[in-house]
């Protein structure tokens, strides 16, 4: 039976363990929601709004950068004055710009509105990594990660062909305002039953040369770079199809609005699959070896795809087969790299989920930017030949960086991170299953 998640770090908490795990499940899951809901209506709110197809992308890419980048202030702020206060700052955001978003005008609105939305969403999803590092030793942390992550899995299942019936039945505003009905519920239950998870606040982490130190100590650490590295790759790599799929899907390849929900909805399923995998695979083999099983899994996955495409095989299968494979290595690739990004430094757990979080949504932003102006052409070789080259980059990561830089040691805590009262709290694990 599972202890108390806290005994790996010595924070005090009454939550239990399945308590911790929906509430990662929600905080994690409201990027699948934001970003997954409303792609089935991407070519009807484009037609609606009269604006050309990489305006549309824009939605995306300006919600994804805009989540990047607002991590970078809300990790000190969580590292200042704690996880929960952002939390509630950030979802109240994230819902009242949800509802912007359903009621805009304009093309030119909606992209603002979901600027917005990604800059709240981003305080959720950094939260959740550091409350892992609050409350879980490395290894521990990848299991919840992937737990949570599980989570995020069924949340994705459902956004797709969920979003796609709502647009179908209501219109493209609808599934832009389901968004807003999560985020309300995913507040409550923060509110009501979330409880602090950082053990002793940095009063110092917002001063200009803490930020410096900090942000220079967490990239000169070798096993950030490595796992940020298959993050990012990983991350892109999905984002890649995200961004070109319901065009190829619907446009190239034919397919019906609930033909491509259920599409989107089994791949999902093999992602988590993949978690469960990953938590079968840590207490085997360790991170490093399963990051290394699972890159070998990715890069059959982008070379099937690339090479079918090569060959002129036209049929939605040649994608969607080798892109559930893809989801299998990603649903490994996600919760051991988050989660081993931020082990190092159990004192700026907000930071460096922070940094970790800016560099995929950065990837994610440079891959929408490539990808807009030459969507469109009647192919569907952006989406191939763009996951091919990201799942290179997942196997480089895993064999080369992870295999050589992937020793997780904390960074020593006295002094660093400015606080010198945080090297008094205690990160040496009771070690409890994380079940």
């Amino acid at each position: 039976m599972a202890s108390s998640p806290a005994a790996a770090t010595g924070t005090r908490t009454a939550m239990s363990p399945s308590l911790v795990v929906l509430a990662l499940s929600l905080l994690l899951g409201i990027q699948p929601i934001t970003t997954d809901l409303y792609l089935p209506a991407l070519p009807a709110l484009t037609a609606d709004l009269d604006a050309p197809v990489s305006s549309a992308q824009l939605t995306l890419t300006a919600l994804l950068l805009a989540f990047g980048v607002s991590q970078m202030v809300w990790g000190p702020l969580s590292d200042r004055f704690g996880r929960r206060p952002i939390l509630l700052a950030g979802l109240a955001a994230y819902v009242l710009a949800a509802i912007g978003s359903s009621m805009a005008g304009s093309m030119a609105l909606l992209v603002a509105w979901r600027a917005v939305q990604g800059a709240a969403m981003g305080a959720a999803v950094m939260c959740a990594r550091a409350i892992v590092r609050d409350l879980y030793t490395p290894e521990q942390g990848a299991r919840a990660m992937s737990r949570g992550l599980s989570g995020l899995g069924v949340l994705a299942c459902l956004s797709t062909p969920v979003g796609g019936a709502i647009a179908d039945a209501f219109g493209w505003r609808a599934a832009l305002a389901g968004p807003a009905i999560f985020g309300a519920a995913t507040l409550a239950v923060i509110a009501l039953r979330f409880e602090e998870t950082l053990a002793l606040k940095n009063a110092r982490a917002l001063e200009p040369g803490t930020l410096v130190r900090t942000w220079t100590e967490i990239l000169r650490n070798p096993a950030f770079l490595a796992y940020s590295a298959l993050t990012m790759a990983s991350y892109a790599g999905l984002f890649t199809f995200l961004a070109t799929s319901p065009f190829v899907f619907l446009e190239v390849l034919g397919l019906s609005r609930v033909q491509y929900g259920m599409m989107m909805f089994g791949v999902t399923l093999v992602y988590i699959v993949g978690t469960v995998v990953c938590r079968r695979l840590l207490p085997r083999l360790g991170l490093q070896r399963t990051v290394a099983i699972a890159g070998a899994v990715s890069l059959a996955a982008g070379s099937t795809m690339g090479l079918l495409a090569l060959a002129g095989v036209s049929s939605p299968w040649a994608i969607i087969v080798p892109h559930a494979l893809f989801m299998l290595g990603h649903g490994v690739h996600q919760p051991c790299g988050q989660s081993a990004a931020v082990a190092p430094f159990p004192h700026a757990a907000g930071a460096a989920s922070a940094l970790n979080g800016f560099i995929m949504m950065l990837a994610a932003f440079a891959v929408g930017a490539w990808i807009g102006p030459r969507l469109g052409g009647g192919t569907v070789f952006v989406l191939t030949n763009g996951l091919w080259f990201w799942s290179v980059g997942i196997a480089l990561a895993a064999w080369v960086l992870v295999r050589r830089y992937g020793n997780l040691l904390p960074a020593p805590a006295h002094g660093r991170f400015g606080s010198p009262d945080a090297a008094a709290t205690s990160t040496q694990p009771n070690r409890p299953e994380s079940r």
